[in-house]
């Protein structure tokens, strides 16, 4: 009775399951009952098992030879153990009684079939998710670790947001409603799939201004391309299929209603919507707005030079080099941005850097030039943190060439 017991329970347990099929469950069954049969038996060969998922049990049967003498009871009975009906060499068929399995087999039978019911879950789990790679998740947190973050679906199933993935500088709490989007799902150990969230792809923008944006969900709108610096800024260059729709203006909303809720949700990421276009130069004047451009010298198939008036060139680099890193994201070249002077005004009131080379390292002056800094003053514009982020400088250094700059002037 306790076998049966437990066996029940092993097939509740299967039948709950209502991602599985009926079809699968009715062969995962027969498949684990078959497996134990040979353990018992040293074959399965001559069994037959019906499995009844609605009542929860099955029923077993073997057929065996009917002989005069029997040489292998797996295969053979005897004529004496039958009814006179039977004559030598008839197909006797008799009912297997669970307890020929043993207390063991029982065991065996319940932890195969547990373990069939975890592996088809996993597969479900991991089909599933990998259908939905590059889709927006809304979740809960659950849980909050240093290096991740524990989110639950609707159906209690577990997925991470490693601190790699999240916005820098943003911090979770348990019961937190997270946006993100689905990044990954790897099978690790034969263990439950590793689904990775991420808050930092450009795609996960993407699906914010779908979810903001009608015209760009029913594709009246198209996002052509989004480079992002995650907590710090991003462009999205959009295009419009309808003459009758602004872009620009459908994706910012009146009064800026449609990007403040993106914005907020990016932690206060600054974000420009441009309209895109396939004319690169016309593409870098849209990336570098606000800063107005002179011209536009092409210097190799990966490198164009970028020539603004002294006021704009701060403009056009931005915050830390942000501006120019996203603008060379977006078309995919690298961008130098460069002063346009007067000549004859910079050598009465500014000096090239070119001709520190004695007092400064040629390679600190190649930094500051690749930057837009070809003079004095130019470097002097910008605070030493400034120059120092964008350079790639030491603190150290910088403060040493302010004063070599500055002296100069003072000499002056």
């Amino acid at each position: 009775m306790e076998e049966k017991i437990e066996l029940k329970d092993a097939f509740a347990e299967f039948k709950k399951q209502k991602n599985i099929d009926r079809s699968t469950m009715m062969g995962v069954l027969e498949d684990v009952f078959k497996t134990q049969l040979a353990k018992t038996y040293g074959s399965a060969d001559n069994f037959d098992v019906i499995v009844n998922v609605d009542r929860g049990d099955c029923e077993i049967y073997q057929t065996l030879t009917v002989v005069e003498k029997v040489e292998n009871p797996a295969t053979e009975i005897a004529i004496e153990d039958v009814d006179d009906d039977y004559e030598i060499g008839d197909e006797y068929v008799r009912t297997v009684d669970m307890k020929e399995f043993g207390r063991r087999g029982i065991l065996n039978l319940r932890q195969n079939l547990q373990g069939r019911i975890m592996d088809i879950e996993r597969a479900n789990l991991y089909n599933e998710y990998t259908g939905k790679i590059g889709e927006l998740f809304i979740g809960e947190v659950y849980q909050t670790w240093s290096k991740e973050v524990l989110i639950l679906d609707e159906d209690g199933n577990e997925l991470r947001l490693p601190k790699s993935e999240q916005i820098p500088g943003e911090h979770f709490k348990k019961g937190d409603t997270v946006k993100s989007i689905i990044k990954s799902v790897e099978m690790k150990n034969n263990t439950t799939p590793y689904i990775t969230l991420s808050r930092i792809s450009n795609e996960f923008l993407e699906k914010l201004f779908e979810l903001e944006v009608p015209e760009i969900f029913d594709g009246l709108i198209t996002i052509k391309k989004v480079v992002r610096i995650p907590g710090e800024r991003a462009k999205v260059a959009v295009e419009s299929y309808d003459e009758r729709i602004d872009p620009i203006g459908a994706c910012i909303g009146v009064k800026g209603a449609r990007i403040i809720g993106i914005v907020k949700e990016l932690r206060n990421e600054n974000i420009d919507v441009l309209q895109w276009t396939s004319n690169t130069n016309l593409l870098i004047q849209r990336a570098l707005s606000p800063a107005k451009i002179s011209s536009i010298v092409p210097e190799s198939d990966d490198k164009i030079k970028v020539f603004m008036l002294p006021d704009e060139v701060k403009k056009g680099i931005g915050k830390g080099g942000c501006n120019i890193r996203l603008a060379s994201m977006l078309v995919e070249k690298e961008i130098e941005v460069w002063r346009e002077v007067d000549q004859n005004q910079e050598e009465e009131e500014d000096v090239l850097l070119s001709l520190f080379d004695d007092v400064i390292d040629q390679w600190i002056i190649d930094r500051l030039q690749a930057i837009g800094c070809d003079t004095a003053k130019s470097v002097l514009a910008f605070s030493p943190e400034d120059i120092a982020k964008r350079a790639d400088l030491e603190d150290e250094t910088v403060e040493e060439i302010f004063k070599i700059l500055a002296a100069e002037f003072e000499e002056d």
